[in-house]
């Protein structure tokens, strides 16, 4: 049994290093073609999709859709949930990251960035960015909604659709691909591979490159790599 994560490629935000998180950004020029070879070498590796499930942002859709496509694949079922949304950065979205370094230090910024469950300066409920005002999570109740998350909380809002949506296909033996973000995919490996608070945070997950994890009945890691 198979799955594939697929980071979304570069986004215009990630190219002028801004905290992204719940904005909408597309993605770059750069983006557009990682998300192209990432296809081109799922279609060269065999692979076949069953399903594929993704956020409902921009820069992770098109990436499902590109991968999809250049694997010949596009007529896949395909699930979009906000539950497979990057992390929510809170008030940092939307702020450059160096500046930011500037303003409050090195030290506090790693911590935000890293630490595994210290939360963000939170965003305001009444400011325009909110997602309250966004129609896309106008069926959630507006306490679930996040202001800002660690990547604990985002750990807890992503597994409820891991065991209710992705696990099942997997145990009915279909081959599944996860185009997300770069901590949603985090959480899922921490959960997959039972790997510590502390470790996770050194994970990084490259944009654009196809990461296959092969599972037993029991959902245990037997093999992971990334295609070449």
């Amino acid at each position: 049994m198979k799955l594939i994560f697929v980071r979304h490629g570069l986004s215009e935000w990630n190219k002028l290093n801004q905290f992204t998180g719940w904005m909408d950004a597309d993605l770059s020029e750069q983006g557009y073609e990682e998300a192209r070879k990432a296809g081109q070498k799922i279609k060269d590796a065999g692979i076949n999709f069953d399903f594929a499930f993704t956020s409902v942002l921009k820069r992770a859709i098109k990436t499902c859709h590109i991968v999809l496509e250049e694997s010949d694949q596009l007529w896949v079922p395909e699930v979009k949930s906000w539950r497979l949304n990057e992390r929510h950065y809170g008030s940092l979205q939307g702020l450059n990251k160096q500046a930011t370094i500037e303003e409050f230090g090195p030290e506090q910024v790693q911590i935000w960035r890293r630490s595994y469950d210290t939360l963000p300066p939170l965003l305001k409920p009444d400011d325009p960015n909110s997602a309250l005002n966004d129609r896309r999570y106008a069926n959630l109740q507006k306490r679930t909604i996040p202001m800002g998350e660690s990547l604990k909380v985002t750990l807890e809002r992503v597994i409820p659709f891991w065991e209710d949506h992705i696990a099942p296909a997997i145990l009915d033996n279909k081959t599944v691909l996860i185009a997300a973000h770069g901590n949603s995919i985090r959480a899922l490996i921490k959960y997959l591979e039972e790997i510590s608070d502390d470790e996770i945070m050194a994970l990084e997950i490259p944009t654009g490159q196809p990461l296959v994890y092969e599972l037993n009945e029991e959902l245990i890691v037997t093999k992971k790599y990334y295609l070449d």
